[in-house]
């Protein structure tokens, strides 16, 4: 290949990477995190006095709701606890009502019907994975994301063109040394390499689930129709496939419905059961669960509509084993991109694989910078770094630490507010947006040398307060907060304690570049 094309796609590659590099960082990094959406919600919620586990207290608590709240009966959702200090609870919203209910069951059996609400900490994070954090709503963040993820795909494809003349030798090469750019960047190739797979993936399947709002406006006149688009559209409703039936019927049994389930769906175990129309013969249950066998269309796990009257299968879709050629391959398309197949072992993969990614738009950013400072080098015998440079160096620790440090500190928010103030999960964007753009703020009016090893420190001081909020919990419980002695939350703390370590190597290694590194680097302190 001709150098003056070489150079071409390395131009594209460097520009359409640092025009995405920022945003797919906090994309990786909280998506990282996503992969454990359950052992954070478990970390973030305080200890409950439950009852039994039972499906017969999940038909006491219902039994109990509906005859005390009527109004619930069209449409409530009930969430099955497992018996480890997590409750069985149902909530609900009327229609035109600004905000829901919870009711959950005493030990005692007597019923608490509230309208304070869980802990969405998780849903956060994965709202700051799908938007980057941008500040314009869920549906313009991804739609902003679905372009910053084609260009993604395309600095992934200009990359694999400029590394294929030198493909085998860059991927077995890794020189550790004085010379920090080349290390730099022999890491960012195989790291790139490696997970290139994962990437294309990830960069195809973001811009449909980016765009898809805009893909469905384009379709609606030019394919479908419009009358028949909104036919279509309302056909699709998770509970299209119900037919309505007033006359009364009881619910059946949860342990013979999920008895029924079994026996036609090997494996599944639900978790998530939202009820409409409870107490008709129409009344319908689309259930979410796990289905380890097979790729899974949701991040939530499998889906699948059923009879709450006699347990027959209405929609299955969405369900592994009952779904057509076409349906599986576009759950194995979704199932790629959320890792909701195979398990543990996948979701572990996905969340190295993300912070991987994280730091593959991180180190980028940082060989674009050296590689400004040589060519300036080259070209004048004295040197001061360009405003461009010493900018696109302030947003890239501002960003990317902000980032963390804001994460970890709503994580701890949760658990050190909860009780104190009237809406917590609100408090959990206040939380991130104050870290976020204060280090932004911060950095862009002291620069990057100077901001980066404080901000590393707060990372790292943030990232520990994970695992020591647990053990004050433990020390301490008067201050009202919490510890759980299972692996999901121990997990939780364990990642913070090793985070924490990471974060203060960084930040020791950092300062000791400001100190002792090339005078002319945007790195060294004026």
């Amino acid at each position: 290949m001709r150098a003056e094309t070489l150079r071409t796609y390395k131009t594209v590659h460097t520009w359409t990477g640092i025009v995405a590099g920022l945003a797919l960082f906090i994309a990786f990094y909280a998506g990282a995190l996503t992969m454990f959406k359950a052992p954070l919600t478990r970390w973030a919620s305080p200890p409950a006095a439950t009852t039994s586990g039972a499906y017969a207290a999940a038909d006491a608590l219902l039994a109990q709701t509906l005859a005390a709240r009527p109004d619930a009966r069209a449409d409530f959702t009930l969430h099955l606890g497992d018996g480890n200090q997590v409750p069985h609870r149902i909530t609900w919203q009327p229609r035109g009502a600004a905000q829901g209910w919870t009711a959950t069951q005493n030990p005692d059996g007597s019923l608490t019907i509230d309208q304070r609400q869980p802990s969405d900490l998780a849903e956060f994070i994965d709202i700051v994975h799908r938007t980057a954090g941008l500040p314009f709503g869920p549906e313009w963040g991804a739609g902003i994301m679905g372009v910053v993820s084609a260009l993604y795909f395309v600095a992934l494809i200009s990359g694999i063109i400029i590394l294929w003349p030198t493909l085998f030798k860059d991927f077995f090469a890794f020189r550790v040394g004085h010379n920090l750019k080349r290390m730099w960047l022999d890491a960012h190739n195989v790291i790139g390499i490696v997970s290139l797979p994962f990437h294309l993936v990830m960069a195809l399947s973001a811009v449909v689930f980016g765009l898809h709002d805009i893909i469905y406006d384009t379709q609606k006149p030019v394919v479908y129709g419009e009358p028949r688009f909104e036919q279509m559209w309302r056909d699709s409703g998770p509970f299209a496939a119900a037919k309505p039936d007033p006359a009364p019927a009881p619910l059946l049994p949860l342990a013979v419905l999920t008895t029924r389930l079994s026996q036609q769906l090997a494996g599944f175990a639900p978790h998530t059961l939202r009820f409409r129309a409870a107490g008709s013969a129409g009344a319908a249950v689309w259930i979410t669960g796990d289905q380890p066998c097979c790729m899974q269309r949701s991040a939530k796990g499998a889906l699948v509509l059923v009879s709450a009257v006699d347990g027959a299968i209405l929609h299955g879709e969405y369900m592994g084993g009952l779904q057509s050629n076409w349906m599986a391959s576009v759950s194995s398309f979704f199932a790629l991109h959320f890792g909701s197949y195979g398990g543990a072992p996948v979701r572990w993969a996905y969340f190295f694989l993300g912070l991987a990614g994280a730091f593959l738009f991180y180190s980028g950013n940082l060989l674009w910078i050296e590689s400004r400072r040589k060519a300036q080098r080259n070209a004048a015998a004295t040197m001061t770094q360009r405003r461009s440079t010493r900018v696109l160096a302030a947003l890239t620790v501002g960003v990317t630490l902000g980032c963390v440090a804001g994460l970890s500190l709503t994580l701890v928010a949760g658990k050190v507010l909860y009780g104190h103030v009237a809406d917590l999960n609100n408090w959990h964007r206040y939380v991130y947006y104050s870290v976020f753009l204060g280090s932004v703020g911060w950095t862009l009016l002291r620069g990057a040398p100077r901001a980066a090893v404080g901000l590393l420190w707060l990372a790292a001081g943030a990232t520990l307060l994970i695992p020591l909020s647990s053990a004050a919990g433990w020390c301490l419980p008067a201050l009202g907060w919490w510890a759980h002695a299972d692996s999901a939350a121990l997990g939780v703390d364990l990642l913070g304690l090793t985070g924490a370590f990471c974060f203060a190597g960084m930040a020791h290694a950092t300062a000791h570049r400001v100190k002792h590194g090339p005078r002319d680097s945007v790195w060294a302190a004026a």
